[in-house]
């Protein structure tokens, strides 16, 4: 054994050597890497270092040295694969190294005494993700993830590929001083200054692993505290390391009664039974020799197919704060080595070379001390297979993917899969203009259709079963189409490369072909998306359902630039439009600039091309001011003692209602236009309603003889029929199926679109503030809060008249000592099966349920800001069609029949648009936006987003269940179920596919709605066969489909697939269209 400590060996100062921190060796063993307080990592010749006595030694001693930490580096790293090289210092930062092939292009730093670099070591990465100095890092033996622990506790876990964060561990409740890896690539343990040391378990991720992929990965496995109950706090490390047979682990810092220890921990039972006691200070680091070692020398006697019959041993030197090194094995009770007063101040590191021959040790005096041991001092050095041979029985080199529960599991998880792949198939030949290829349809070969072509390739030819004609029929037509499919291809991309502009300057350019960048592309990364900051990015008719990150929850929403929304679409710069009747050389700029010489100043317009001379038009369309009203409404007696008073609307003089030939709704102004970007109402074939209120002097004398209102329908600008009304009309609403009037009194009048009288006036309790309808159903909302519904096609009501006092939180706000403000309403619609859907200004949006006769809140701020799939405008639902209040679902055939695949389409999206508008737009969520910030980052809440998200799902399905959405619950269910397969809640599966599968056995005679144990309803629990309008076999194929390729979870789909016959055969259609919804 020899001691080698060269003069040269050192991170030299001016006045003094900085203390060294850190120390590894290379994989291969050529390098040795320290760091240091004086900001450097410096690549040493491992050659150099054991030849340092041979003065005819010339070659270069230090191989590089990288600078790029502005602080105290204290921790190296080399990865398993040799390809990186980590190191993490107290600037927060960790950062990445790869050796570039090519020379150094630079000599030595001018004004230092560094010697010249030989090898170029550039920085790869710079990972930000801590909040306090980092102590450790550790590469996992395959290399796929790096792990970084430091002094804010926390645990940060990096894909050994993209060096993106996969996940943060906060289960320390003090610095994390120390990190060791399993050989067997199961666990990685932490130790830390809360006394306790954690083992977590994981998976090695895969090349592309995102965040979102590795949710349920990491996890801890269980927390080692024994050993370290009364353990110093003052180390400056806690670095521990793990047996290369993967059996034990040398944990520092520990301590056996008084006296300071090394713990030995078994693996499995994770208990301490041995220690390693004999150092006077505490131990800082241990470090395992990565070889296993026999008593005697490899001989045939002792070696049986290659592999070693001796017992083998472990190797592993201590060292820390009494300057002492201790090297022991497992076959002896007392160190093998012991080395007092090794340097002046504590050891901070310890480092193995590849072969267990040689022994690194960094101490804080500045000094680097190597240790070559002579063979047979350790023992005998057995072959690396015999590590491979210990780490086998746990695992090592085995992928975590877990154990195929039969054959059924394996078609079950293909036909899973096979969509998906349909999908990224189809997304590829989307972005390569390969729009044809996608549909694999064979055209009819002598009076075959071309799905019995698809499905028998061979086909028939006149009847006969002659396989070659017919598939050299098939061959020929497949060819033709390529070749046309080619053809429109070319032509295409030429009129694309063709296309010429005009530059500012009057030169004629050929616009650049953009070959990528496609939003379909984008749209499937999984990067998260932030929802509060940024915009959508999806293209119309794409769905994404992934979840999105929370980012940015201490600002308020401001999504669109200086300049509002005409900035957005059109720039800020505008530049010149081309006239009509220019020449192409020539610009508006010229003409403008000539035509104010005289002093006029001509008048521009911001077109979609630029600026250019405004052209007279019509005036008259557009947003039009609010007319004069007449007076206020007469307030009724009993809003007096109602204890909820909702604003009557202003008596107007003019009120106008439209709706065109399929029944969809239009407000105009008093001229006629729409106001909402609408054509005006004159124009097409609309209904226009116009009510008119008298609002000029009495012709009589008294008040109670006063004049008619008046109410007029026309069409095409010729007059349908006239009604007159007794009292002041306050609203008007209508569509194809009725007309409605309500009067300042409280009276509400109905006729038909050819102006029958259908019913007696209505009399409600107080004035209406909001007239609806929809289809046959109209809503009224009255000045005290009730919600009255009428189906005048049956003339009925699903219920009674509903009040809006528990919406409005009337209980919370009578309580106060003082007044508080309360929320109020916004807007309120009705769905085509009559139900009442409320939004209110606090952001909240609620749905009332005949059924049980209670309100359910359906939308709320606490979504927006904990949920990650909350982005409406990035997820697949805000592109169905909006159906609540004015814009409602296309009609079927039928007059007044509301499509059923268009039945409440787009409610919930339009009450979280809501949300988004009242609460994050304005700024209003600030404080609830610190809450969940806050508790993101404490103790007990680390699953707080993935919790809410899936409680957003589920509330979502509640509400399309509510609602009828048929569309809706389909998307949000197979969306939950994607989710809890990724989480693998089995449980919530299991749970799941039995209230989706339903009744098994039905009893003959029995009635449908009687006996115990018979549910009757529409909900989870229900004994129909359909749920919210769908069958629920159709569903429960979906969500088998979607869960099979979860092997963790087949142990419950495949039942369910079994029993509806999915785990037979090949991959169909169906799986297909399931994974695509």
């Amino acid at each position: 054994m020899r001691y080698i400590k060269p003069v040269w060996l050192t991170h030299s100062g001016e006045k003094k050597d900085f203390e060294v921190y850190s120390c590894h060796v290379s994989p291969d063993g050529t390098r040795l890497v320290t760091a240091a307080g004086d900001g450097h990592v410096r690549v040493w010749s491992t050659e150099a270092i054991r030849c340092a006595g041979d003065p005819l030694y010339t070659r270069p001693k230090q191989l590089a040295s990288m600078s790029t930490h502005s602080g105290t580096i204290h921790t190296v790293r080399f990865s398993s694969n040799n390809r990186y090289l980590a190191s993490g210092a107290d600037d927060k930062i960790v950062c990445i190294y790869s050796l570039d092939p090519n020379p150094p292009s630079h000599s030595s730093t001018f004004g230092t005494n560094e010697p010249p670099p030989v090898e170029h070591w550039r920085v790869f990465r710079r990972l930000i993700g801590h909040d306090n100095d980092v102590q450790d890092l550790g590469w996992s033996y395959d290399s796929s993830i790096l792990v970084s622990v430091g002094l804010d506790s926390k645990v940060v876990v990096w894909s050994g590929h993209t060096f993106e964060k996969l996940k943060t561990l906060a289960s320390h409740q003090s610095h994390v001083k120390g990190l060791t890896f399993d050989p067997a690539n199961k666990y990685f343990a932490t130790a830390s200054d809360d006394r306790t040391i954690k083992i977590f378990r994981f998976s090695p991720p895969a090349p592309n692993a995102s965040a979102h992929d590795q949710l349920n990965n990491f996890q801890l496995e269980t927390t080692i505290q024994a050993p370290f109950v009364a353990s110093p706090l003052t180390t400056y490390f806690r670095r521990c390391s793990w047996s290369p047979d993967g059996n034990h682990i040398a944990a520092a810092n520990a301590v056996n009664g008084p006296v300071p220890s090394v713990a030995i921990v078994n693996r499995g039972t994770w208990d301490s039974e041995i220690n390693l006691i004999g150092h006077e200070g505490p131990v800082e680091v241990c470090a395992f020799s990565p070889r296993l070692f026999a008593k005697e020398p490899p001989a045939p006697a002792n070696t049986e197919r290659g592999f070693s019959t001796q017992h083998l041993v472990t190797v592993v030197a201590c060292a820390g704060q009494d300057k002492a090194l201790s090297v022991w094995n497992t076959s002896h009770p007392r160190p093998l080595v012991i080395t007092q007063e090794l340097a002046k101040k504590s050891i901070s590191d310890l480092a193995w070379s590849p072969d267990g021959r040689s022994l690194f040790a960094t101490s804080l005096d500045g000094s680097i001390i190597a240790v070559v041991f002579d063979e047979g001092d350790l023992g005998y050095i057995v072959a690396s297979e015999e590590n491979e041979k210990a780490l086998a029985k746990f695992g090592a080199g085995r992928k975590g993917a877990g154990i195929v529960e039969g054959t059924d599991g394996l078609l079950l998880e293909e036909k899973s899969k096979a969509g998906e792949i349909t999908r990224v198939e189809g997304r590829m030949g989307e972005l390569m203009g390969d729009g044809a290829a996608a549909s694999k349809t064979v055209p009819a070969v002598n009076g075959h259709n071309s799905s019995n072509a698809t499905n028998d390739p061979a086909g028939q030819s006149n009847g006969s079963a002659s396989a070659s004609a017919s598939e050299d029929a098939v061959k020929a037509a497949e060819e033709q189409q390529r070749a046309a499919q080619r053809e429109a291809d070319a032509a295409k991309l030429e009129r694309l490369k063709q296309r010429v502009t005009i530059t500012k300057d009057g030169k004629k350019r050929i616009a650049p072909l953009l070959l990528s960048g496609s939003s379909a592309a984008a749209a499937e990364s999984s990067l998260p998306t932030s929802h509060l900051m940024a915009t959508s990015t999806s293209t119309q008719g794409a769905k994404s359902d992934g979840p999105h990150s929370v980012l940015d929850l201490s600002k308020p929403f401001d999504g669109l630039p200086r300049g509002g929304l005409t900035a957005l679409l059109l720039g800020n710069k505008r530049k010149g439009a081309p006239a009509v009747d220019a020449d192409a050389e020539g610009h508006v700029e010229k003409k403008l600039a000539a035509a104010s010489l005289n002093g006029a100043t001509p008048i521009l317009a911001s077109g979609v091309d630029g600026l250019a001379p405004a052209q007279p038009s019509q005036a008259g369309l557009g947003l039009k001011a609010t007319p004069e009203f007449i007076r206020p409404a007469v307030v009724n007696p009993s809003l007096s003692v109602s204890q909820l008073r909702l604003a009557v609307p202003k008596l107007r003089s003019h009120i106008v209602r439209s709706v065109d030939s399929r029944g969809n709704v239009s407000f105009a102004g008093d001229d006629g236009p729409a106001v909402n970007g609408g054509r005006p109402a004159s124009e097409g074939g609309d209904s226009i309603l116009e009510a008119k209120n008298p609002s000029g002097a009495a012709a009589m004398s008294r008040l109670q003889d006063r004049e008619p209102a008046r109410l007029t329908v026309t069409k095409r600008g010729q007059t349908l029929w006239q009604d007159f009304v007794p009292r002041n009309v306050l609203l008007v609403t209508g569509n194809q199926n009725f007309w409605a009037a309500a009067c300042e009194e409280g009276s509400i009048y109905a006729w038909t679109p050819a102006g029958r009288r259908s019913l007696n006036a209505m009399v409600v309790e107080a004035q209406p503030v909001i007239l609806e309808s929809r289809g046959w159903w109209l809503l009224c909302l009255t000045a005290v809060g009730l919600c009255h519904v009428w189906n005048l096609q049956t003339l009925s009501s699903p219920h009674p008249p509903v009040s809006l006092a528990p919406v409005l939180d009337i209980a919370v706000h009578t309580m106060q000592t003082q007044p508080t403000v309360a929320p109020s309403v916004t807007s309120a619609h009705l769905n085509s099966e009559g139900r009442i859907v409320v939004t209110l200004n606090n952001g909240e949006g609620y749905g009332y349920s005949a059924a049980m006769y209670v309100w359910q809140r359906l939308s709320e701020p606490w979504w927006a800001l904990g949920s990650q799939y909350w982005n409406t405008t990035d997820s697949s639902v805000g592109n169905l069609q909006s159906s609540s209040g004015h814009e409602p679902a296309r009609a079927a055939a039928g007059d007044g029949e509301v499509a059923e695949a268009d039945v409440s389409a787009g409610i919930i999206p339009h009450l979280e648009r809501r949300t988004t508008n009242e609460v994050l737009l304005r700024g209003r969520g600030y404080h609830l936006q610190r809450l969940v910030k806050t508790l993101v980052s404490r103790e007990g809440f680390e699953g707080f987003e993935t919790g809410v998200s899936i409680a957003h799902l589920e509330n979502r399905m509640a509400a399309a269940m509510l609602l009828g959405a048929r569309a809706e619950f389909r998307m949000y269910l197979y969306m939950y179920a994607k989710r809890i397969g990724t989480e693998g809640l089995k449980g919530k599966v299991d749970e799941l596919l039995s209230s989706l599968l339903g009744p098994i056995f039905e009893e003959e005679g029995e009635p449908a709605t009687e006996g115990p144990r018979r549910v009757v309803g529409n909900g989870w629990q229900g004994h129909g066969s359909e749920l919210c309008g769908l069958d629920r076999r159709e569903l429960l194929k979906g969500v088998v489909l979607i869960l099979g390729k979860h092997r963790d979870l087949q142990r419950i789909t495949v039942p369910y697939a079994n029993l509806l016959g999915l785990a037979n055969g090949s991959p169909e259609d169906k799986g297909e269209e399931m994974m695509n919804a």
